[in-house]
This record gives structure tokens, C-alpha cells and sequence, in this order.
């Protein structure tokens, strides 16, 4: 059977592609998927206790058997921080809540979007490209993602969030691919009747974003560019049940 393989962030760099197709008896597992790559490709060893994998754009545990025509993302840890080229970055809510593109994010557009008479609270948060990371001189960032994984998650994130956090409405943007200093990378806005629900909300969402959504930044320097350390994966996403 022939599966397709994802790379993203330093695994493709490792890779020197971004897919591959492979060959594989019936039967294989994720983990025999690994050891194979393991062996295959330098560098990837050492990093396969940190990995997560996707099946078809689903967190999997190791033991998960592959089968025919499935597409197989390997995940190094994200580091948060999906789409038009250009333009206003889109959200139409309704049942969308979330969004990524390339086009810079209009805060101010989405807060007046998703306000209402009845919220007595709007808490916005962005994240902003910095010009100094660990005490280098940062250029400017790149930002990946496996985009149609990236989305899902981020719309299952804002549902949760209303369930669990009881607010009114949610809005998660994020940006791909080149950002200045100063640009905003990821936007996140809570609408609640109450200020402390509408807080709560937003730090759970980023914090969960940031460890759990395939979105892979790298950070330029005047000396070279890196692929930023992400926090290791949840467990439940290593045991497929995120």
C-alpha cells in the first residue's frame, strides 16, 4: 500500500522536501512509519520522541494502523505562534470562528465584527513579532502550517472554549509567511456578559493554540535563521486522543 508523508518546519528541512510517497506492507503502524524515516533520513532519529503525527488531519498515537492512500503529517513541537492571499484577512463567524491567511490582521474590523449590546467584555489579545529572540537581533519571521489540520483545530478550540469558559463568542486569527517586527502574528477575541470568563477564555485559547495547533514559525537573524523551539506536545495528542 502507498501512503502520502507531510514534513513541516525542521523536519522538512531535514527531509529536503516537504512530502513523500512510500511503499508499505499492510499492516504498518505509525511507529514502524517512524523508525523507517528514522533510518532514512539524518537528523530525524533524535526527534522522533518529540514528534506528534497526523493521519488524514487527526491526531494519532503510535500504535494507529496506516492504511492505503492516507495522508500522514509528521509534527515537530509548533511553536503558535489558514486563507487569502490578499486582502482583509477573512472571518465570517457564524459557524466560523477562526482563520488563517497571509494578509495582515485587522484587530479593530474583528472586534467591531463580533461585538454585541449584551457583552459587558471584549478581551483582545495579539501576539506581535518582537525585534529580539534569546538576545539576537531578529529581521523578521516565517510563519508554516499544515492549513487544513491548523483550521480545524482552531475552529474545535473556539468551540470548546464557549462550551467550557460559557462566554458569548470567540475569534482566532493566525498569519502565514513573512511577518516584520511589529506585525501581529496571531489575534484571539473574547466576547462575554462578564470580564473573568472573557480572561479566562482568551489565556486558555492561546496557551492550547500555542502547544497544540500545526502552525511552525522561523526566525530570521542578521547571523543565520532557526526554526523556533516549541514546548513539547500534550500527552493526549501523543496518545491520538487530543
Amino acid at each position: 500500500m502507498r501512503v502520502r508523508v507531510l514534513f513541516f518546519g525542521v523536519l522538512k528541512d531535514l527531509a529536503g522536501r516537504s512530502s513523500d510517497g512510500v511503499d508499505l506492507p499492510e499492516g504498518t503502524s505509525v511507529a514502524d512509519l517512524l523508525a523507517h524515516y528514522g533510518l532514512q533520513i539524518a537528523g530525524m532519529k533524535e526527534m522522533l520522541p518529540s514528534l506528534a503525527v497526523a493521519v488524514n488531519q487527526r491526531y494519532v498515537g503510535s500504535a494507529t494502523e496506516l492504511k492505503a492512500d492516507d495522508e500522514v503529517a509528521l509534527l515537530p513541537p509548533v511553536s503558535g505562534g489558514s486563507g487569502k492571499e490578499e486582502g482583509e484577512t477573512p472571518l465570517g463567524l457564524g459557524p466560523r470562528r477562526a482563520s488563517i491567511g497571509r494578509a495582515p490582521i485587522n484587530t479593530q474590523r474583528i472586534l467591531d465584527h463580533i461585538k454585541r449590546g449584551e457583552d459587558g467584555a471584549a478581551v483582545v489579545f495579539e501576539g506581535v513579532v518582537r525585534n529580539r529572540t534569546r538576545g539576537r537581533r531578529t529581521l523578521y519571521l516565517d510563519y508554516e502550517a499544515y492549513e487544513e489540520m491548523a483550521l480545524e483545530q482552531m475552529e474545535e478550540l473556539a468551540q470548546r472554549a464557549l462550551e467550557q469558559f460559557q462566554v458569548r463568542e470567540v475569534a482566532l486569527v493566525h498569519r502565514l509567511g513573512r511577518l516584520e517586527i511589529g506585525e501581529t502574528s496571531v489575534l484571539i477575541v473574547v466576547v462575554s456578559p462578564h470580564r473573568g470568563a472573557a480572561f479566562d477564555a482568551c489565556r486558555w485559547l492561546i496557551d492550547t493554540l500555542k502547544r497544540s495547533v500545526p502552525i511552525w514559525k522561523k526566525e530570521h537573524f542578521e547571523d543565520g535563521a532557526v526554526w523556533a523551539a516549541g514546548e513539547p506536545f500534550p500527552e493526549e495528542i501523543s496518545r491520538g486522543s487530543f
